[in-house]
């Protein structure tokens, strides 16, 4: 991991603005709570992790300018209607707010950046025991495979970009990578917002072999048995192991079932909902319909954006889908591999 996606620098804050890759590597320096709302709205920050940390730093830069009740009220209602889907986003500012609301005005600054920085540390940290744990699924196939590559498939971008250390989904992948397994990752390209580039730069610059595909490819690889396992991320994972994902993950889960590959979801706890019941209560974020019109790119050495549509033409935009739990063997999280019926036992005892 060779870059912070986001980091405390002073009395404000600095992310990677992800909307300038893979072409550019650019920074933008956060200041109040408008910048910290606009980047995640504008998906300049994008993962469910990463959002809910931005979220936690929006709402400190926000108690730099007031810290009264009212102040920290309204910061956590602007935060909170950035983005519906990423549940992460939400944990952070109950967080937030269970810091903040019994303290004085005069003590909330300190407060709140001590917070958002429990916050990035702690993700840290389970990012680290994802991959312990994916690893061991990765180990087993590589068992069983003998000198040919482990082929996992992966969807979206749920690497260091999308967090605070290495990533969910492809923690597993770096920690098999760093322990001297052969792997190859199919890297889908995931339209409309192409996250799956941001996947290709990450696995090129950290050296592990992959290759970009086209979203429609899955399917094919799957049915000539050129995958061996299947690992997404999460935005929200509902109580029942409905989960909701990038859109596009369904289809690949439908077909990893068709052929028997196992398909994971990697997430931390704080992805876990365990107040929403089931995925059809999951609420689906519709974008812009000039994600689908559009297409980025790079000619004659310059990033720019080319139409593919009329701008007349109808849109339908769904930024994610719910793959069913039934689907779904197991969900990777930070205190270990649980199949989508455990996960209410999980808050029973008390693992939230």
């Amino acid at each position: 991991m060779a870059h912070h996606t986001l980091y405390r620098d002073g009395d404000g804050a600095v992310i990677l603005d992800q909307t300038r890759l893979p072409f550019g590597l650019d920074h933008r320096r956060l200041q109040r709570l408008e910048d910290a709302a606009g980047a995640i709205r504008g998906m300049q920050v994008r993962g469910a992790p990463l959002i809910g940390a931005t979220a936690a730093c929006g709402v400190a830069l926000a108690m730099q300018t007031d810290a009264s009740d009212a102040g920290l009220d309204s910061a956590l209602d602007v935060l909170g209607a950035t983005r519906p889907t990423a549940v992460n986003l939400h944990w952070a500012l109950a967080r937030m707010r269970a810091a903040l609301s019994a303290l004085r005005a005069a003590e909330r600054v300190a407060a709140a950046w001590s917070e958002f920085e429990a916050i990035c540390a702690e993700d840290v940290a389970t990012n680290a025991a994802i991959g312990r744990h994916g690893l061991e699924l990765i180990r087993d196939h590589a068992s069983a495979r003998g000198d040919r590559p482990v082929r996992v498939m992966t969807h979206c971008n749920a690497g260091w970009l999308a967090t605070l250390g290495h990533g969910t989904a492809l923690a597993p992948i770096y920690a098999a990578h760093d322990a001297g397994i052969a792997v190859e990752v199919w890297v889908s390209e995931t339209r409309p917002r192409n996250q799956g580039l941001l996947t290709a730069w990450e696995l090129r610059d950290g050296g592990v072999a992959h290759r970009l595909i086209a979203d429609n490819a899955a399917g094919l690889l799957m049915s000539r048995g050129e995958v061996d396992l299947v690992i997404t991320g999460a935005d929200r994972v509902a109580a029942n192991g409905d989960t909701a994902n990038k859109v596009g993950t369904y289809l690949k889960a439908l077909a990893a079932r068709d052929n028997g590959i196992p398909f994971y979801i990697a997430a931390p706890r704080s992805t876990i909902d365990h107040d929403c019941p089931s995925g059809t209560d999951i609420p689906i974020e519709e974008r812009d319909g000039d994600e689908v019109r559009h297409v980025h790119g790079i000619a004659a050495g310059k990033a720019g954006v080319v139409a593919i549509a009329p701008p007349e033409a109808a849109v339908a935009n769904p930024a994610f889908d719910v793959t069913p739990a039934r689907l779904i063997t197991a969900i990777i999280t930070e205190v270990g591999m649980f199949p989508p019926e455990r996960l209410q036992r999980l808050a029973a005892g008390g693992i939230r």
